[in-house]
């Protein structure tokens, strides 16, 4: 990548902003760059009223490789302060994709590890071609897991979660599926055009919906069963009140 080039690539298709993680040669390895650009993107996508939907991909054969191994090495010799720093706010992107009341989908192909599994992880969909592999290798060399945990675990369960991150072994499409941490497997030929297709379904969508179902989604963690359906209830009766609810509600009745 040239001085002057962009870690991340942006087009927008109607509703549909597409983010690439645009550092081929590193793997679209997450350098500190990346990450501010990463946040950048979706600050300026919720300010987007156009914007409906994220899609998330990675350039060339990976999807993100995890954390630029060169920064990682020159921070063995940065202070404590400044690499907690760091890492908080690769943290801040995880919630950041999970605050952003828009869609995001991963779509990955090749390989997700470690940082990078966990930014896949962040997203709310996550679509894999057959051929990706994901993993958190971090003690394999010498590091910690760390920012990926907290996700990890509500995913798939502690047993699972601490197999994962204690071998660093990679799981295959199929087998993260199976555990929770891919929301479909499609062909690898077929990648491109069923992410195309998801992201105009969402995008179809009504934006007020969708936004009140994602923040309900997220934020009936650590809920205990009353208090979800009490806050339930109380998107239930904020959702009644959105233009878009009336909207689609008279235009289904004028079908009927």
């Amino acid at each position: 990548m040239s001085p002057m080039a962009t870690p991340l690539a942006s087009a927008r298709d109607g509703g549909i902003l597409s983010l690439t993680l645009d550092r081929p040669d590193k793997r679209n390895a997450l350098s500190s760059g990346l990450v501010e650009a990463l946040h950048r993107a979706l600050d300026a996508a919720d300010l987007d009223a156009e914007v409906r939907v994220v899609l998330l991909t990675g350039a060339g054969k990976d999807f993100c490789a995890g954390a630029d191994l060169e920064e990682l090495l020159a921070s063995a010799d940065a202070t404590s302060e400044a690499n907690e720093a760091a890492a908080l706010r690769l943290g801040d992107l995880f919630g950041r994709i999970r605050r952003l009341p828009k869609p995001v989908v991963a779509v990955v192909r090749g390989r997700a590890l470690a940082g990078g599994a966990g930014l896949m992880s962040a997203c709310d969909i996550v679509l894999a071609g057959a051929g990706a592999q994901i993993g958190y290798p971090e003690v394999l060399r010498g590091f910690v897991p760390a920012m990926v945990m907290t996700m990890l675990r509500r995913l798939v369960g502690e047993k699972a979660a601490l197999d994962l991150v204690l071998t660093g072994r990679l799981l295959g499409a199929t087998e993260a599926h199976a555990w929770g941490l891919v929301s479909r497997v499609v062909p690898d030929e077929a990648l491109e055009r069923e992410a195309g297709d998801l992201a105009r379904t969402l995008a179809s969508a009504p934006a007020s919906a969708l936004a009140l179902t994602k923040q309900l989604f997220y934020q009936l963690d650590g809920q205990t069963f009353d208090q979800g359906i009490a806050l339930g209830a109380r998107v239930n009766a904020l959702a009644r009140q959105t233009p878009d609810f009336k909207d689609a509600i008279a235009r289904f009745l004028a079908r009927t």
